[in-house]
């Protein structure tokens, strides 16, 4: 694989080698970029670097991301919803309960392993062995729409795009009580909950910037149906920000308990419903909706009136 030369900016000065390359390329994990570093696929000035190697100003970082190899995920059988698919990548409309990626407990009827079988010989190797084609991803509980990239080149040109805050991405969602605002952003870093390693949390340890903007749609008695733009995309961003709040997720059992007209739901009422980027081949603007599937809109139709 070809190896991609970075010249290390003054701001960077003093940073993590493996949190800076994550930061580069955000469609790879941490764990995945230390991988490469441990396997002496990242230089400085030509000499191999350990993961805790602090960047020097003007530091020439050449990082070759790891060969794919062979998966042992095998491809299923499961219907896609494609609303768009050309050489370099595809869009689809992820159900709610459907895992992106194979991980612990989820090695089958997951995405990937549809989207292996539906183009196996096309899949970018970037973001590691499990994660075939992903450049971003939603919680298995979120439904809506995802892209995934058939080849290298439209991987880091889409990556990059996320990187750049220009890739658009607009959610649905359903919070409990009633937002202060109809319209507000919520600008608070996000990092692992220090209490709780399986959650994301705000907090000002090992975390990043996040930025969520939202506007109230509808207000119903006990709740507000809102629309979320990310500005970021960190893990668990919107569920995270809009119950540091105090206004989760409807049917979040992650970072709220379910009330019982909740748990019907399975788990937090989102939904993806538009992503735009700019075609990493053709340079064309793109842009995808999805509408709100039936879980979602028979939730809305069973609130009461405000």
């Amino acid at each position: 694989m070809n190896s991609i030369s970075i010249l290390a900016d003054a701001e960077n000065e003093n940073e993590r080698i493996d949190k800076y390359l994550s930061l580069i390329f955000p469609a790879s994990s941490r764990s995945y970029i230390q991988k490469a570093i441990d396997n002496g696929n990242v230089l400085v000035g030509g000499v191999p670097v350990s993961k805790n190697y602090k960047i020097k100003a003007k530091d020439r970082i050449e990082y070759t991301p790891l060969e794919p190899v062979e998966l042992e995920v095998e491809p299923e059988n499961i219907q896609l919803n494609i609303l768009y698919e050309d050489d370099d990548l595809l869009v689809v409309n992820k159900p709610k309960g459907m895992v992106v990626h194979p991980a612990a407990g989820n090695y089958t009827g997951t995405l990937v392993n549809a989207l292996m079988y539906h183009c196996p010989d096309s899949l970018s190797g970037i973001n590691g062995v499990l994660r075939p084609g992903i450049v971003h991803r939603i919680d298995k509980n979120t439904s809506g729409l995802l892209i995934v990239a058939k080849n290298d080149f439209s991987h880091r040109e889409l990556a990059k795009q996320i990187k750049e805050h220009s890739f658009s991405r607009e959610y649905r969602a359903v919070v409990r009580g009633h937002l202060k605002e109809e319209k507000g952003t919520v600008t608070a870093p996000i990092g692992r909950s220090p209490a709780d390693r399986k959650k994301m949390a705000v907090t000002d340890r090992n975390s990043k910037n996040a930025v969520t903007h939202y506007e109230v749609i509808k207000r119903y008695k006990d709740y507000d149906y809102i629309k979320c733009i990310l500005e970021t995309g960190r893990t668990h961003q919107i569920r995270v920000h809009l119950a540091y709040k105090g206004h989760p997720l409807a049917g979040d059992d992650v970072y709220s308990k379910p009330l019982p007209s909740e748990t019907k739901l399975g788990g937090q009422c989102l939904h993806a419903c538009m992503i735009g980027f700019v075609h990493p081949r053709t340079g064309e603007y793109m842009e995808f909706r999805s509408e709100l599937p039936e879980y979602f809109s028979k939730f809305l139709e069973g609130l009461k009136e405000y």
